[in-house]
């Protein structure tokens, strides 16, 4: 029988990011799942908390190169405030890759774009045990959206330097 720490509409919606539980929250569920098959089942629960994405965002534009599956990823950026604040717009036409774009969006949804430069997101994907056991084709595609967000978060500063 799956180990469901709590179902995610349970959640207050204070802790979601686009109806994507925070970091906080999803490493507090992954804590207590030691079974990678009940992790495996959280990530695709995940991904079904996203928001879908419109059809007009579902450009080769957006498409995110080096993903098995296909992977779009609308970015978005507000150049108000010190530092251009970024929020994404992302699906794929796979289960498990929803679910790695809803771990992508609760680290860097919503950061300013020097926040998304410092984050590494490889680590936390490390710590919670999902390269060792998804495909190295998985592995190279959530490599290929945290280099597509920071490519987006360097170009959003560079387009907010004074000339």
């Amino acid at each position: 029988m799956p180990v469901l720490i709590r179902p995610l509409h349970t959640l207050p919606a204070a802790t979601y990011v686009l109806g994507v539980p925070t970091l906080s929250e999803i490493r507090s569920d992954f804590a207590v799942l030691d079974d990678w098959e009940d992790r495996y089942r959280y990530v695709i629960e995940l991904g079904r908390t996203l928001t879908p994405l419109p059809e007009a965002l579902r450009t080769d534009a957006n498409k995110v190169r080096g993903c098995a599956s296909q992977v779009w990823l609308a970015t978005h950026v507000d150049p108000a405030g010190a530092a251009p604040r970024l929020t994404f717009d992302a699906d794929s036409d796979a289960h498990i890759v929803r679910g790695l774009i809803a771990i992508l969006l609760s680290i860097y949804d919503g950061k300013r774009a020097d926040e998304i430069l410092a984050i590494d997101a490889i680590p936390i994907f490390d710590a919670l045990g999902l390269r060792e056991h998804l495909t190295p084709q998985r592995s190279n595609g959530f490599a290929a959206m945290v280099a597509r967000i920071k490519a987006d978060a360097k170009a959003a500063i560079t387009s907010s330097a004074p000339a």
